[in-house]
């Protein structure tokens, strides 16, 4: 008998145990609940302008003859004009943060024809038919828009044409070599498609002409400066995004 009063007993503890815990775990505080999780910040893709890129252009032109007057007169004889050009060009970027490097070829078919008249009258004409850059590029890129500076070689190819007081026409075509500097903006429209606005000069020394006509032979030398101003497409390849 005492056996199972013991044991009554220690059940009756237990159970009073169990309400007195409870009572106490009632009488708490509700927890505050748990703060959610902070927002995975999105950070937007930085343009990379490294790769080959292939594209095209049109514009106009605005080219300034000065020729040394064929029959000594003091003063050059200089014209000037506006014409369109069209064409194409080829390069590749190199991308260090900020910094962008490149290297260009362009090529632009041209419609700058420049006239005017010698000391005596004869008419002299500049037909520039074709320009050509290879230039080297370098740039600062502020995500898609890259503000760049170039410059390097220019080549031009020449008809110049001298018509003399009898209507007789006489022609020297030559190939000019000289200087281009410029700068533009390029925007990237998407991973490959790019648009741009450029300004380039190009500037070409003195160089010796030579005109025979049935009235006459003569020769001077002309100069010719060409101001370019063109907007393009280019498509780039292999770009690292």
């Amino acid at each position: 008998m005492a056996s199972r009063s013991l044991f009554g007993g220690l059940v009756l503890a237990a159970g009073a145990i169990t309400l007195v815990c409870r009572a106490q775990a009632a009488d708490l505080p509700t927890p505050p609940p748990m703060a959610p999780a902070a927002p995975v910040a999105y950070a937007p893709q930085i343009y990379n302008w490294s790769g080959i890129y292939v594209g095209a252009h049109i514009g106009g032109g605005y080219g300034e003859s000065s020729w040394s007057d064929p029959f000594g007169a003091a003063s050059d004889d200089t014209f000037n004009d506006w014409g369109f050009l069209g064409g194409a060009q080829v390069g590749a970027n190199a991308q260090f943060n900020r910094l962008v490097l490149g290297l260009e070829g362009d090529f632009s078919w041209t419609s700058i024809k420049n006239s005017g008249t010698d000391s005596i009258g004869e008419s002299l004409n500049t037909n520039v038919q074709w320009t050509s850059t290879v230039t080297g590029r370098i740039g600062a890129a502020f995500n898609r828009l890259l503000v760049y500076g170039k410059g390097g070689l220019a080549l031009a190819q020449d008809q110049s044409s001298l018509t003399d007081l009898g209507g007789n026409v006489a022609t020297d075509n030559l190939l000019r070599t000289g200087w281009t500097v410029g700068a533009g903006l390029e925007y990237a429209l998407d991973d490959n498609w790019s648009a741009k606005i450029e300004y380039d000069y190009l500037g070409f020394g003195p160089q010796s002409l030579n005109f025979t006509t049935p009235l006459e032979s003569v020769s001077t030398s002309a100069r010719l400066d060409v101001q370019e101003v063109k907007a393009g497409l280019n498509f780039r390849f292999n770009t690292a995004q």
